[in-house]
């Protein structure tokens, strides 16, 4: 359930603040709405590496299922990524 929520929750602000595109991510560009858009484009990410930890620190999860959390993360960046990557190029 907590890789489902954070799946909803990481790509928002790129939606919300940055036009559906990730070009802001990376440019040096400041202003109010994409300086928020980093941030919680951000602290989604670290939270959602973070959560897992916690609610193992807390024994309320199994260490195996904090490995398949990270394991989801991992394939979700590596999804972002690619996404990131195809939407650079013009031939796509």
């Amino acid at each position: 359930m907590l890789s489902a929520l954070m799946y909803v929750l990481v790509p928002m602000p790129c939606l919300f603040f940055g036009g559906g595109s990730t070009q802001f991510l990376i440019s040096r560009d400041g202003g109010g709405w994409i300086d928020a858009a980093k941030f919680l484009t951000g602290a989604s990410a670290v939270g959602s590496f973070a959560i897992p930890i916690i609610l193992r620190h807390a024994h309320m999860i199994s260490t195996g299922a904090m490995f398949i959390e990270f394991t989801s993360f991992i394939i979700f960046v590596c999804t972002v990524l690619c996404f990131h990557r195809a939407s650079l190029e013009d031939d796509w």
